[in-house]
């Protein structure tokens, strides 16, 4: 690949004097430089995203050494990404051990995920706030949200669509410390976070496409950059195109762009309210719908981002529980069936976490494609991917399969910790990264202090 002098202020020129800004891209950067974020940093946003079920452990760490390694066949779909990663392994779900502290195995991992602390006793909600909650006050001050939290196919199974400890992560940062549930409607979220921006302006409409005037110099440039940055100045133009088909204006520095509102009329959000404890009762047609759902919802926490809706965000991919199928990966059954109602298959769910994989790295890059001048959404944003055990058949909670990226971090990292440190401490490491300086966080039994090594 021929080797690239590109700024910041780089621009696609083409007929007429017509420009367009680029976004952040690696080849801006030297190569022993191109990380995601400047380390010491402090970030603007926080994003937690929750999915369930675990992993395949000897399908999940990477290999190698700490800033040379290579990632696992579950975690190869986030190559494009990789350089905005820090994967910390060794790390211990220790409030929410069943083998510790009286609590429902799956309602102990769901809680103590954000939180750092469990309720004893099946059926009890904590008591005490979740991370996000904390920080809401601080980062979303003067912006219409605190903050935004919405789950794809959630309530299955046992909690039968209604809030229960087995599908909750979030807890409000005063007491009683009330367990809040997510919006589950794409549409209804939609027009909450947008409809105000959604009405046309026509006054200066294009009889052209600007991108037209640019096209072959896009081509160009593209044939001449790596597959991350291909993706993320796609995206960039992808953005400035349906911004005008929306208002037809020369306004096209904005990064501010509601989503695409897909058809999402084959799914239903309330499913989980006919679900049954088995999984026996399936909503096949809702199931399939599930990818697009995703991909909106994230799209949607983007851009409730980039437009200054929210600076906390959350997104659950479903609850504990798991009782959705998986058609698009040909797996007929539900997901707590690979996991153990039919017997720990770890086949099958190599094929699941993989795909989550691919929805992280979306997410990711969906972040780096925003430009703020000269730094991306992502870089500006830390974003913590958790789930509420390490492993599926044995509900184990060591070496939790976690991963961290953005926001003042330093990333391109796969950090080893030794004598299964609890994950609190994580907590509090995250915490002080947005400038909080407190000591510890959650059941003070699970927290020694902060995490050593993210920034």
């Amino acid at each position: 690949m021929t080797k690239l002098n590109l700024s910041r202020r780089s621009m696609l020129k083409g007929a007429a004097g017509v420009a367009i800004g680029l976004p952040w891209l690696e080849a801006m950067t030297h190569p022993k430089t191109a990380q995601a974020n400047a380390p010491g940093t402090t970030p603007k946003r926080f994003l937690a995203v929750y999915r369930p079920g675990g992993t395949v452990p000897e399908k999940w760490p990477p290999t190698g050494t700490e800033t040379e390694f290579a990632l696992s066949p579950i975690l190869a779909p986030l190559e494009p990404v990789k350089s905005s990663l820090l994967i910390p392994t060794g790390l211990y779900l220790m409030a929410g051990d069943q083998s510790k502290f009286p609590v429902e195995q799956y309602q102990g991992g769901m809680q103590a995920l954000l939180t750092g602390q469990v309720q004893p006793g099946a059926g009890n909600f904590v008591k005490g706030p979740s991370i996000d909650q904390v920080l809401a006050p601080r980062l979303s001050a003067g912006k219409p949200f605190g903050s935004l939290s919405m789950a794809v196919r959630w309530g299955t199974g046992k909690s039968h669509g209604k809030v229960s400890p087995i599908n909750i992560c979030q807890f409000a940062a005063t007491s009683p410390f009330a367990p809040i549930p997510p919006r589950l409607d794409p549409v209804e979220i939609w027009k909450t976070l947008f409809n105000d921006q959604s009405r046309p302006n026509t006054e200066r409409a294009w009889e052209t496409s600007i991108l037209d005037a640019v096209d072959k110099r896009y081509a160009k440039l593209a044939m001449r950059l790596g597959a991350a940055d291909r993706q993320r100045l796609e995206a960039h133009l992808e953005r400035i195109r349906d911004l005008e088909k929306r208002i037809g204006t020369t306004a096209i520095n904005r990064v501010c762009v509601p989503p695409t509102l897909v058809d999402t009329s084959d799914y239903n959000p309330a499913s989980g309210l006919n679900s049954s404890d088995s999984g026996s009762i399936k909503d096949l047609v809702t199931d399939a719908a599930i990818p697009k759902v995703g991909k909106l919802m994230m799209d949607m926490i983007v851009m409730a981002f980039a437009c200054d809706k929210t600076a906390v965000g959350f997104l659950q991919w479903c609850d504990s529980e798991a009782k959705y199928t998986l058609p698009w990966l040909n797996l007929p059954e539900t997901h707590m069936y690979y996991e153990n109602d039919g017997g720990y298959r770890p086949v099958e769910l190599e094929k699941i976490y993989t795909w989550y994989s691919s929805q992280h790295a979306y997410l990711l890059q969906q972040l780096a494609s925003i430009d703020l001048g000269g730094r991306t959404l992502l870089d500006e944003t830390v974003v913590f991917f958790g789930t509420e055990v390490a492993h599926p058949a044995s509900h184990a909670k060591k070496n939790m399969p976690f991963l961290l990226a953005g926001g003042g971090l330093r990333t391109g990292r796969w950090v080893q910790y030794a004598d299964d440190p609890p994950h609190n401490n994580l907590l509090v490491s995250l915490l002080n990264l947005f400038g909080d300086p407190s000591p510890t966080f959650g059941d003070a039994r699970c927290c020694t202090g902060a995490l050593p090594g993210l920034v």
